[in-house]
């Protein structure tokens, strides 16, 4: 175990000192969740798309431009999944964070509505995001699911998660309770192709420190496919250390880290 402050001096001296780190799901995104996953989905093979819309005044330079929007979004091949960075579009926000990428899916190429979409905050894992990707880019059709939510729990608990006493059927937790993962009524402005109010669909978070504010959260509408919630979960726990350059501070005393050579 390093303490904070050794991590924090060796890292400003080296800036490209990293350390492998575990458990990965309080291991945060680096600062690279907009270009990790960016580059994951562009090895996939899915289309970037980039809108900017700004204002500059005649005698201004490019450099001056006030930039109003952004949007970046990836369109998988089949064009019935994609995946929109949604940080500089003022996102909605779960657990107080800002959502940062949405990914949605949908049955036909002609239908502009979503089947299902899933929201990932800041904070996320840059891996666990991308293996979500992968699972739903292996995916024949994105939109449809055929497995329980059992098969989340069981992802989970394969992992060494621990089902609560109290709702063994829908919620689950790391062996340091500061991690869940919850099947229940999700949250207002939740997109989802069923229309009826009382949905329930997949909420995760990590609350490193007891009080503070969550390090990242995700929520998955009714429709996603619990199978790729399940590939999300199994990432999310897996005990393979991940990469990293800057921790963050809410985890530092729960995290194991080696030096990477």
């Amino acid at each position: 175990m390093y303490p904070h402050h050794s991590f924090e001096s060796s890292a400003s001296r080296h800036p490209t000192l990293r350390y492998w780190v575990a458990p990965r799901h309080l291991a945060g995104d680096d600062g690279l969740l907009a270009d990790e996953v960016s580059t994951a989905l562009t090895g996939l093979g899915w289309t970037n798309l980039t809108i900017v819309r700004g204002r500059r005044d005649p005698d201004q330079t490019e450099e001056d431009r006030q930039v109003l929007r952004s949007t970046v979004l990836h369109l998988s091949p089949s064009a019935l999944a994609w995946a929109q960075w949604m940080l500089a579009d003022e996102p909605l926000h779960i657990g107080e964070l800002p959502v940062a990428w949405q990914v949605s899916a949908r049955t036909h190429t002609t239908s502009a509505l979503a089947e299902w979409n899933a929201y990932f905050t800041t904070g996320v894992p840059h891996e666990v995001l991308a293996d979500f990707l992968l699972a739903l880019d292996a995916r024949p059709d994105p939109a449809v699911g055929f497995d329980g939510p059992g098969s989340v729990l069981d992802a989970l608990a394969g992992q060494g998660w621990l089902r609560d006493i109290d709702h063994p059927e829908t919620a689950v937790t790391d062996a340091g309770f500061v991690s869940g993962f919850t099947w229940c009524q999700l949250p207002p402005l939740i997109q989802d192709a069923d229309p009826r109010p009382d949905t329930v669909g997949w909420q995760a978070w990590a609350e490193p420190t007891f009080g503070a504010p969550y390090l990242w959260c995700a929520t998955f509408s009714a429709s996603a496919p619990h199978d790729l919630v399940a590939a999300f979960a199994s990432s999310l726990a897996s005990p393979t250390p991940v990469l990293r350059r800057v921790l963050p501070e809410t985890s530092v005393g729960r995290l194991t880290l080696s030096p990477a050579t």
